[in-house]
Protein backbone atom coordinates (compact mmCIF):
# COMPACT_ATOMS: atom_id res chain seq x y z
CA UNK A 1 0.00 0.00 0.00
CA UNK A 2 1.28 3.44 -0.92
CA UNK A 3 1.63 5.53 2.39
CA UNK A 4 -0.98 8.60 2.82
CA UNK A 5 -0.30 9.83 6.33
CA UNK A 6 1.89 8.80 8.86
CA UNK A 7 1.40 5.33 9.92
CA UNK A 8 -0.61 4.38 13.54
CA UNK A 9 -1.46 7.78 13.88
CA UNK A 10 -4.18 7.89 16.72
CA UNK A 11 -7.45 10.07 15.71
CA UNK A 12 -9.44 11.08 18.47
CA UNK A 13 -13.52 12.13 18.23
CA UNK A 14 -13.86 15.34 17.83
CA UNK A 15 -16.46 16.72 15.79
CA UNK A 16 -17.61 20.12 14.67
CA UNK A 17 -21.78 19.54 14.99
CA UNK A 18 -23.35 16.78 16.94
CA UNK A 19 -26.87 16.38 16.51
CA UNK A 20 -29.30 17.73 18.65
CA UNK A 21 -30.75 14.91 20.89
CA UNK A 22 -29.17 12.59 20.19
CA UNK A 23 -28.35 10.80 23.56
CA UNK A 24 -25.65 7.64 22.57
CA UNK A 25 -22.05 8.13 22.70
CA UNK A 26 -19.20 6.59 20.15
CA UNK A 27 -15.82 6.82 20.47
CA UNK A 28 -14.06 5.99 17.33
CA UNK A 29 -10.16 5.90 16.72
CA UNK A 30 -8.55 5.46 13.37
CA UNK A 31 -5.07 3.89 12.90
CA UNK A 32 -3.16 3.90 9.38
CA UNK A 33 -3.83 6.00 6.20
CA UNK A 34 -5.58 8.51 5.16
CA UNK A 35 -8.31 6.10 3.83
CA UNK A 36 -8.88 5.08 7.77
CA UNK A 37 -9.34 8.31 8.41
CA UNK A 38 -11.95 9.70 6.29
CA UNK A 39 -13.86 6.26 6.56
CA UNK A 40 -14.21 7.10 10.07
CA UNK A 41 -16.00 10.40 9.43
CA UNK A 42 -18.44 8.14 6.76
CA UNK A 43 -19.34 6.07 9.88
CA UNK A 44 -19.71 8.96 12.43
CA UNK A 45 -22.13 10.45 9.85
CA UNK A 46 -24.06 6.69 9.65
CA UNK A 47 -24.35 6.51 13.25
CA UNK A 48 -25.13 10.40 13.69
CA UNK A 49 -28.64 9.31 12.33
CA UNK A 50 -28.84 6.25 14.56
CA UNK A 51 -28.56 8.63 17.68
CA UNK A 52 -25.15 8.15 18.23
CA UNK A 53 -22.88 11.66 19.12
CA UNK A 54 -18.90 11.44 19.51
CA UNK A 55 -17.15 12.04 22.62
CA UNK A 56 -13.37 12.08 23.39
CA UNK A 57 -14.11 10.12 26.84
CA UNK A 58 -13.77 6.47 26.18
CA UNK A 59 -15.11 6.20 30.03
CA UNK A 60 -18.35 7.27 28.92
CA UNK A 61 -18.85 5.40 25.76
CA UNK A 62 -21.74 2.97 24.67
CA UNK A 63 -19.86 1.94 21.72
CA UNK A 64 -16.32 2.06 20.98
CA UNK A 65 -14.86 1.28 17.12
CA UNK A 66 -11.43 1.39 16.36
CA UNK A 67 -10.48 1.75 13.01
CA UNK A 68 -7.64 -0.31 11.63
CA UNK A 69 -4.41 -0.84 9.78
CA UNK A 70 -2.98 -3.98 8.19
CA UNK A 71 0.08 -2.80 6.35
CA UNK A 72 2.86 -3.71 8.97
CA UNK A 73 2.54 -5.90 11.72
CA UNK A 74 3.68 -3.19 14.08
CA UNK A 75 -0.25 -1.29 13.18
CA UNK A 76 -1.55 -4.92 14.08
CA UNK A 77 -0.03 -4.77 17.51
CA UNK A 78 -1.06 -1.26 18.26
CA UNK A 79 -4.60 -1.97 17.82
CA UNK A 80 -4.48 -5.01 19.74
CA UNK A 81 -2.61 -3.39 22.66
CA UNK A 82 -5.69 -0.84 22.22
CA UNK A 83 -8.58 -3.33 22.02
CA UNK A 84 -7.24 -5.07 25.49
CA UNK A 85 -7.51 -1.17 27.07
CA UNK A 86 -11.44 -1.23 25.70
CA UNK A 87 -12.19 -4.55 27.54
CA UNK A 88 -10.26 -3.18 30.35
CA UNK A 89 -12.91 -0.52 30.69
CA UNK A 90 -15.67 -2.80 29.66
CA UNK A 91 -15.59 -5.09 32.65
CA UNK A 92 -16.51 -2.07 34.44
CA UNK A 93 -19.05 -0.71 32.01
CA UNK A 94 -20.71 -3.91 30.46
CA UNK A 95 -23.18 -2.26 28.42
CA UNK A 96 -20.33 -0.73 26.48
CA UNK A 97 -19.83 -2.24 23.00
CA UNK A 98 -16.56 -2.69 21.11
CA UNK A 99 -15.85 -3.05 17.16
CA UNK A 100 -13.34 -3.20 14.96
CA UNK A 101 -13.53 -1.13 11.41
CA UNK A 102 -11.09 -1.23 8.58
CA UNK A 103 -8.72 -4.07 7.03
CA UNK A 104 -8.07 -5.58 10.41
CA UNK A 105 -11.69 -6.16 10.31
CA UNK A 106 -11.57 -8.29 6.81
CA UNK A 107 -8.07 -9.76 7.76
CA UNK A 108 -9.10 -11.22 10.75
CA UNK A 109 -12.47 -11.43 11.47
CA UNK A 110 -13.22 -15.11 13.04
CA UNK A 111 -10.02 -14.32 15.61
CA UNK A 112 -11.72 -11.51 16.96
CA UNK A 113 -14.92 -12.83 17.62
CA UNK A 114 -14.97 -16.74 17.63
CA UNK A 115 -11.36 -17.37 18.83
CA UNK A 116 -10.17 -14.40 21.18
CA UNK A 117 -13.90 -12.77 21.62
CA UNK A 118 -12.53 -9.50 21.84
CA UNK A 119 -14.83 -7.61 20.04
CA UNK A 120 -18.78 -7.70 19.66
CA UNK A 121 -18.74 -6.10 16.03
CA UNK A 122 -16.61 -6.61 12.71
CA UNK A 123 -17.21 -4.74 10.00
CA UNK A 124 -15.49 -4.67 6.72
CA UNK A 125 -14.17 -1.05 4.68
CA UNK A 126 -17.29 -1.52 2.12
CA UNK A 127 -20.09 -2.48 4.95
CA UNK A 128 -20.75 0.92 6.42
CA UNK A 129 -23.96 1.35 5.94
CA UNK A 130 -24.96 -1.80 7.58
CA UNK A 131 -24.03 -0.49 10.59
CA UNK A 132 -27.39 0.22 11.84
CA UNK A 133 -28.68 -3.71 11.14
CA UNK A 134 -25.26 -4.26 12.53
CA UNK A 135 -25.83 -2.78 15.78
CA UNK A 136 -29.37 -4.10 16.26
CA UNK A 137 -28.11 -7.60 16.60
CA UNK A 138 -25.76 -6.37 18.75
CA UNK A 139 -28.06 -4.63 20.81
CA UNK A 140 -29.83 -8.26 21.01
CA UNK A 141 -27.08 -9.82 22.39
CA UNK A 142 -25.64 -11.23 19.27
CA UNK A 143 -22.56 -10.84 17.62
CA UNK A 144 -22.11 -9.01 14.38
CA UNK A 145 -20.16 -9.28 11.23
CA UNK A 146 -20.23 -7.97 7.76
CA UNK A 147 -17.21 -8.00 5.79
CA UNK A 148 -18.47 -8.09 2.34
CA UNK A 149 -16.23 -6.41 -0.41
CA UNK A 150 -18.77 -4.58 -2.75
CA UNK A 151 -17.44 -3.49 -6.53
CA UNK A 152 -20.20 -0.64 -6.20
CA UNK A 153 -20.19 1.14 -2.76
CA UNK A 154 -17.90 4.77 -3.04
CA UNK A 155 -20.09 6.11 -0.04
CA UNK A 156 -20.56 9.25 -2.22
CA UNK A 157 -23.99 9.65 -0.75
CA UNK A 158 -22.45 10.01 2.57
CA UNK A 159 -22.31 13.34 3.87
CA UNK A 160 -19.20 12.90 6.13
CA UNK A 161 -18.87 14.54 9.73
CA UNK A 162 -15.54 15.89 10.11
CA UNK A 163 -13.55 14.41 12.86
CA UNK A 164 -10.42 16.02 14.35
CA UNK A 165 -10.78 18.84 12.32
CA UNK A 166 -9.42 22.42 12.38
CA UNK A 167 -11.84 23.31 10.22
CA UNK A 168 -9.86 24.56 7.62
CA UNK A 169 -8.14 21.13 5.85
CA UNK A 170 -10.46 18.10 4.92
CA UNK A 171 -9.99 14.63 3.21
CA UNK A 172 -12.16 14.11 0.35
CA UNK A 173 -12.04 10.45 -0.84
CA UNK A 174 -12.78 9.66 -4.80
CA UNK A 175 -11.92 6.04 -4.94
CA UNK A 176 -11.66 2.80 -3.14
CA UNK A 177 -10.30 -0.29 -3.54
CA UNK A 178 -6.97 -1.34 -5.63
CA UNK A 179 -6.52 -3.16 -8.68
CA UNK A 180 -2.48 -2.92 -8.46
CA UNK A 181 -1.34 -6.32 -6.85
CA UNK A 182 2.11 -5.07 -5.78
CA UNK A 183 2.97 -8.54 -4.21
CA UNK A 184 3.82 -6.72 -0.21
CA UNK A 185 0.13 -5.12 0.05
CA UNK A 186 -2.87 -6.13 1.64
CA UNK A 187 -5.09 -3.33 0.11
CA UNK A 188 -6.42 -5.47 -2.68
CA UNK A 189 -7.68 -8.08 -0.62
CA UNK A 190 -8.51 -5.98 1.98
CA UNK A 191 -10.45 -3.40 0.64
CA UNK A 192 -11.42 -4.71 -2.81
CA UNK A 193 -11.24 -4.07 -6.54
CA UNK A 194 -10.98 -0.34 -7.47
CA UNK A 195 -13.76 1.81 -8.11
CA UNK A 196 -14.28 5.91 -8.75
CA UNK A 197 -17.04 8.25 -6.90
CA UNK A 198 -19.57 10.23 -9.31
CA UNK A 199 -17.46 13.43 -9.87
CA UNK A 200 -20.88 15.50 -9.11
CA UNK A 201 -21.17 14.21 -5.82
CA UNK A 202 -17.26 15.09 -5.32
CA UNK A 203 -17.55 18.79 -6.87
CA UNK A 204 -20.82 18.79 -4.61
CA UNK A 205 -18.47 18.13 -1.07
CA UNK A 206 -15.81 20.17 -2.32
CA UNK A 207 -18.15 23.39 -2.46
CA UNK A 208 -20.03 22.31 0.56
CA UNK A 209 -16.60 22.05 2.11
CA UNK A 210 -16.12 25.88 0.77
CA UNK A 211 -19.26 27.28 2.29
CA UNK A 212 -18.19 26.13 5.62
CA UNK A 213 -15.06 27.70 6.05
CA UNK A 214 -12.79 24.95 4.71
CA UNK A 215 -9.96 26.35 2.66
CA UNK A 216 -7.87 23.17 1.42
CA UNK A 217 -8.67 19.46 0.59
CA UNK A 218 -6.90 16.85 0.04
CA UNK A 219 -8.53 14.27 -2.77
CA UNK A 220 -8.14 10.34 -1.48
CA UNK A 221 -7.64 7.24 -3.10
CA UNK A 222 -5.19 4.13 -2.95
CA UNK A 223 -4.17 5.09 -6.06
CA UNK A 224 -5.92 8.73 -7.25
CA UNK A 225 -4.29 8.33 -10.69
CA UNK A 226 -6.63 5.59 -11.24
CA UNK A 227 -9.36 7.61 -11.01
CA UNK A 228 -12.32 7.19 -13.66
CA UNK A 229 -15.39 7.61 -13.90
CA UNK A 230 -17.82 6.65 -16.88
CA UNK A 231 -21.36 6.75 -15.16
CA UNK A 232 -20.06 3.63 -12.86
CA UNK A 233 -18.68 0.07 -13.00
CA UNK A 234 -15.26 -0.97 -12.10
CA UNK A 235 -12.01 0.31 -14.25
CA UNK A 236 -11.26 -2.73 -15.68
CA UNK A 237 -14.53 -2.52 -17.32
CA UNK A 238 -14.04 0.35 -19.07
CA UNK A 239 -13.15 -1.54 -22.26
CA UNK A 240 -16.49 -2.47 -22.81
CA UNK A 241 -17.86 0.89 -21.75
CA UNK A 242 -20.04 2.30 -25.07
CA UNK A 243 -18.56 4.86 -26.91
CA UNK A 244 -20.48 7.71 -25.45
CA UNK A 245 -19.34 6.28 -22.26
CA UNK A 246 -15.76 6.67 -23.59
CA UNK A 247 -16.19 10.04 -24.95
CA UNK A 248 -17.59 11.45 -21.54
CA UNK A 249 -15.33 9.48 -19.11
CA UNK A 250 -13.74 11.99 -16.22
CA UNK A 251 -10.19 10.71 -15.52
CA UNK A 252 -8.09 12.43 -12.63
CA UNK A 253 -6.58 15.30 -14.80
CA UNK A 254 -10.28 16.18 -15.57
CA UNK A 255 -11.52 15.66 -12.26
CA UNK A 256 -8.54 17.52 -10.83
CA UNK A 257 -8.96 20.72 -13.19
CA UNK A 258 -12.90 20.24 -12.27
CA UNK A 259 -12.02 20.65 -8.58
CA UNK A 260 -9.53 23.53 -9.24
CA UNK A 261 -12.62 25.24 -11.03
CA UNK A 262 -15.08 24.82 -9.09
CA UNK A 263 -13.54 26.41 -5.89
CA UNK A 264 -10.36 28.68 -7.48
CA UNK A 265 -9.36 29.90 -3.79
CA UNK A 266 -9.62 26.32 -2.03
CA UNK A 267 -5.91 24.88 -1.98
CA UNK A 268 -6.36 21.23 -3.65
CA UNK A 269 -4.08 18.61 -2.69
CA UNK A 270 -3.98 14.38 -3.53
CA UNK A 271 -2.90 11.12 -2.31
CA UNK A 272 -1.64 8.35 -3.49
CA UNK A 273 0.23 8.64 -6.70
CA UNK A 274 1.32 5.07 -8.33
CA UNK A 275 4.07 6.06 -11.37
CA UNK A 276 2.53 3.46 -13.29
CA UNK A 277 -1.24 5.68 -13.74
CA UNK A 278 0.75 8.94 -13.58
CA UNK A 279 0.36 10.69 -16.80
CA UNK A 280 1.99 14.00 -18.35
CA UNK A 281 -2.05 15.62 -18.35
CA UNK A 282 -2.04 15.77 -14.21
CA UNK A 283 1.50 17.56 -14.10
CA UNK A 284 -0.29 19.81 -17.19
CA UNK A 285 -3.31 20.61 -15.06
CA UNK A 286 -1.30 21.03 -11.68
CA UNK A 287 1.07 23.47 -13.50
CA UNK A 288 -2.04 25.47 -14.77
CA UNK A 289 -4.16 26.15 -11.42
CA UNK A 290 -2.29 27.72 -9.18
CA UNK A 291 -4.82 26.23 -6.15
CA UNK A 292 -3.37 22.92 -7.14
CA UNK A 293 -0.43 22.68 -4.65
CA UNK A 294 2.91 21.69 -5.95
CA UNK A 295 3.44 18.43 -4.28
CA UNK A 296 3.15 15.19 -5.42
CA UNK A 297 4.12 11.99 -3.25
CA UNK A 298 5.09 9.41 -5.57
CA UNK A 299 6.09 6.27 -4.12
CA UNK A 300 8.61 3.74 -5.90
CA UNK A 301 9.46 1.27 -2.97
CA UNK A 302 12.89 0.31 -5.02
CA UNK A 303 15.47 1.26 -7.07
CA UNK A 304 16.27 -1.70 -8.39
CA UNK A 305 14.81 -2.69 -11.79
CA UNK A 306 15.04 -6.28 -10.34
CA UNK A 307 13.30 -5.90 -7.09
CA UNK A 308 10.19 -3.74 -8.94
CA UNK A 309 9.14 -6.67 -10.70
CA UNK A 310 9.41 -8.88 -8.09
CA UNK A 311 6.98 -6.42 -5.99
CA UNK A 312 5.00 -6.47 -9.45
CA UNK A 313 5.13 -2.44 -9.71
CA UNK A 314 4.80 -1.93 -13.38
CA UNK A 315 7.23 0.42 -13.94
CA UNK A 316 11.25 0.62 -14.62
CA UNK A 317 13.72 2.50 -12.73
CA UNK A 318 14.28 4.33 -16.19
CA UNK A 319 10.29 5.40 -16.54
CA UNK A 320 10.60 6.65 -13.05
CA UNK A 321 13.14 9.04 -13.96
CA UNK A 322 11.32 10.24 -16.99
CA UNK A 323 8.70 10.62 -14.83
CA UNK A 324 10.59 12.89 -12.49
CA UNK A 325 12.03 14.77 -15.51
CA UNK A 326 8.67 15.66 -16.57
CA UNK A 327 7.22 16.79 -13.28
CA UNK A 328 10.45 18.90 -12.89
CA UNK A 329 10.39 20.16 -16.36
CA UNK A 330 6.89 21.25 -15.92
CA UNK A 331 6.91 22.23 -12.72
CA UNK A 332 10.24 23.34 -11.18
CA UNK A 333 8.85 24.36 -7.89
CA UNK A 334 7.32 20.82 -7.59
CA UNK A 335 8.27 18.93 -4.31
CA UNK A 336 8.44 15.02 -4.28
CA UNK A 337 8.01 12.97 -1.82
CA UNK A 338 8.26 8.36 -1.47
CA UNK A 339 7.67 5.50 -0.19
CA UNK A 340 10.85 2.71 0.31
CA UNK A 341 11.13 -0.61 1.63
CA UNK A 342 14.22 -1.89 2.82
CA UNK A 343 14.90 -5.73 2.63
CA UNK A 344 12.47 -6.94 0.65
CA UNK A 345 13.04 -10.35 -0.59
CA UNK A 346 15.98 -11.72 -1.99
CA UNK A 347 17.43 -7.61 -2.29
CA UNK A 348 21.51 -7.92 -2.60
CA UNK A 349 23.41 -4.75 -1.92
CA UNK A 350 23.87 -4.11 -5.13
CA UNK A 351 19.54 -3.66 -5.51
CA UNK A 352 20.24 -1.56 -2.41
CA UNK A 353 22.81 0.44 -3.82
CA UNK A 354 20.37 1.06 -6.70
CA UNK A 355 17.78 2.71 -4.65
CA UNK A 356 20.07 5.02 -2.61
CA UNK A 357 21.03 5.76 -6.48
CA UNK A 358 17.68 6.48 -7.55
CA UNK A 359 17.36 8.88 -4.19
CA UNK A 360 20.48 10.81 -5.46
CA UNK A 361 18.89 11.45 -8.78
CA UNK A 362 15.63 12.38 -7.47
CA UNK A 363 16.33 14.53 -3.90
CA UNK A 364 12.88 14.17 -2.28
CA UNK A 365 11.93 16.52 0.18
CA UNK A 366 10.11 14.19 2.89
CA UNK A 367 9.68 10.39 2.73
CA UNK A 368 8.38 7.04 4.65
CA UNK A 369 10.52 4.45 4.78
CA UNK A 370 10.20 0.88 6.36
CA UNK A 371 11.65 -2.16 6.65
CA UNK A 372 10.19 -4.87 4.88
CA UNK A 373 7.36 -6.73 7.35
CA UNK A 374 5.68 -10.02 5.76
CA UNK A 375 2.18 -9.36 5.58
CA UNK A 376 -0.20 -12.48 5.70
CA UNK A 377 -2.24 -13.18 2.21
CA UNK A 378 -0.25 -10.95 -0.14
CA UNK A 379 1.85 -12.90 -2.47
CA UNK A 380 4.90 -12.54 -1.18
CA UNK A 381 3.87 -13.60 2.39
CA UNK A 382 2.77 -16.86 0.24
CA UNK A 383 5.12 -17.27 -2.15
CA UNK A 384 8.80 -15.53 -1.20
CA UNK A 385 10.74 -16.34 1.77
CA UNK A 386 11.84 -13.28 4.17
CA UNK A 387 15.27 -13.80 3.53
CA UNK A 388 17.04 -10.52 4.09
CA UNK A 389 18.37 -10.64 7.69
CA UNK A 390 16.67 -8.45 10.24
CA UNK A 391 20.13 -6.74 11.36
CA UNK A 392 21.12 -5.99 7.63
CA UNK A 393 17.24 -4.84 6.90
CA UNK A 394 18.04 -2.14 9.48
CA UNK A 395 21.05 -1.21 8.09
CA UNK A 396 19.92 -0.89 4.71
CA UNK A 397 17.04 1.51 5.92
CA UNK A 398 19.28 3.65 8.01
CA UNK A 399 21.07 4.06 5.30
CA UNK A 400 17.96 5.42 2.99
CA UNK A 401 16.91 7.19 6.06
CA UNK A 402 20.26 9.22 6.02
CA UNK A 403 19.80 10.17 2.81
CA UNK A 404 16.42 11.51 2.83
CA UNK A 405 17.45 13.46 5.69
CA UNK A 406 20.28 15.20 3.69
CA UNK A 407 18.23 15.91 1.09
CA UNK A 408 15.05 16.95 2.81
CA UNK A 409 17.38 19.84 4.90
CA UNK A 410 18.65 20.54 1.65
CA UNK A 411 15.41 20.88 0.25
CA UNK A 412 14.22 23.37 3.08
CA UNK A 413 17.63 25.32 2.93
CA UNK A 414 16.37 25.84 -0.38
CA UNK A 415 13.02 28.61 0.68
CA UNK A 416 15.70 30.86 2.93
CA UNK A 417 15.37 34.82 1.63
CA UNK A 418 11.83 33.72 -0.60
CA UNK A 419 8.39 34.98 -0.25
CA UNK A 420 5.64 31.96 0.10
CA UNK A 421 2.43 31.30 0.99
CA UNK A 422 1.30 29.81 3.86
CA UNK A 423 -2.48 28.57 4.76
CA UNK A 424 -2.90 29.01 8.88
CA UNK A 425 -3.78 25.93 10.29
CA UNK A 426 -2.97 25.84 13.49
CA UNK A 427 -1.28 27.55 16.88
CA UNK A 428 2.88 25.97 17.00
CA UNK A 429 3.38 23.17 18.82
CA UNK A 430 6.42 25.03 20.80
CA UNK A 431 4.92 28.67 20.61
CA UNK A 432 1.71 29.89 21.11
CA UNK A 433 2.62 32.84 19.86
CA UNK A 434 3.13 31.82 16.72
CA UNK A 435 1.12 29.96 13.65
CA UNK A 436 2.10 26.78 11.56
CA UNK A 437 1.12 26.09 8.53
CA UNK A 438 2.48 25.00 4.98
CA UNK A 439 3.55 26.04 1.69
CA UNK A 440 2.13 24.73 -1.13
CA UNK A 441 5.00 22.08 -1.79
CA UNK A 442 4.11 20.91 1.52
CA UNK A 443 6.63 22.33 3.60
CA UNK A 444 6.16 23.05 7.16
CA UNK A 445 6.07 26.82 8.18
CA UNK A 446 5.79 29.03 11.47
CA UNK A 447 5.55 32.60 12.23
CA UNK A 448 4.75 34.93 14.55
CA UNK A 449 0.59 35.24 14.54
CA UNK A 450 0.14 39.17 14.87
CA UNK A 451 -3.08 39.64 13.53
CA UNK A 452 -3.66 37.51 11.47
CA UNK A 453 -5.88 34.05 11.64
CA UNK A 454 -6.66 30.22 11.01
CA UNK A 455 -7.51 30.19 7.29
CA UNK A 456 -5.57 32.78 6.54
CA UNK A 457 -3.59 32.64 3.50
CA UNK A 458 -0.56 34.92 3.65
CA UNK A 459 2.56 35.31 2.68
CA UNK A 460 5.57 34.72 4.58
CA UNK A 461 9.33 36.37 4.41
CA UNK A 462 11.37 32.70 5.12
CA UNK A 463 14.85 33.87 6.82
CA UNK A 464 15.56 30.65 8.86
CA UNK A 465 14.46 27.00 8.93
CA UNK A 466 15.21 24.02 11.00
CA UNK A 467 15.95 20.11 9.00
CA UNK A 468 12.34 20.26 8.12
CA UNK A 469 10.41 23.30 9.65
CA UNK A 470 10.35 27.01 7.93
CA UNK A 471 10.34 29.88 10.30
CA UNK A 472 9.35 33.41 8.83
CA UNK A 473 7.70 36.76 9.53
CA UNK A 474 3.87 37.63 7.21
CA UNK A 475 4.59 40.25 4.76
CA UNK A 476 0.77 40.79 4.38
CA UNK A 477 -1.97 38.62 3.49
CA UNK A 478 -1.67 36.75 -0.21
CA UNK A 479 -3.25 37.57 -3.28
CA UNK A 480 -5.17 34.14 -3.17
CA UNK A 481 -6.73 34.83 0.40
Amino acid sequence: MEKIIDENKQGESLILDNKEGNQRKLFIESYGCAMNFSDSEIVASILSEQGFNTTQTLEEADLVLVNTCSIRDKAEQTVRKRLQEYNAVKRINPKMKVGVLGCMAERLKTKFLDEEKIVDLVVGPDAYKDLPNLLSEVDEGRDAINVILSKEETYGDVSPVRLNSNGITAFVSITRGCDNMCTFCVVPFTRGRERSRDPQSIIEEVNDLWNKGFREITLLGQNVDSYLWYGGGLKKDFANASDLQKATAVNFAKLLELCAKAQPKMRIRFSTSNPQDFTLDVIETMAKYDNICKHIHLPVQSGSNRILKEMNRLHTREEYFELIDNIKRIIPDCSISVDLIAGFPTETEEDHQDTLSLMQYVKYNFGYMFTYSERPGTLAGRKMEDDVPEKVKKRRLSEIIKLEREHSAMNTRAHLNKTVEILIEKASKKSDEQWSGRTSDNTVAVFPKEHYKVGDLVDVLITDCTSATLIGKAVGYSKNN
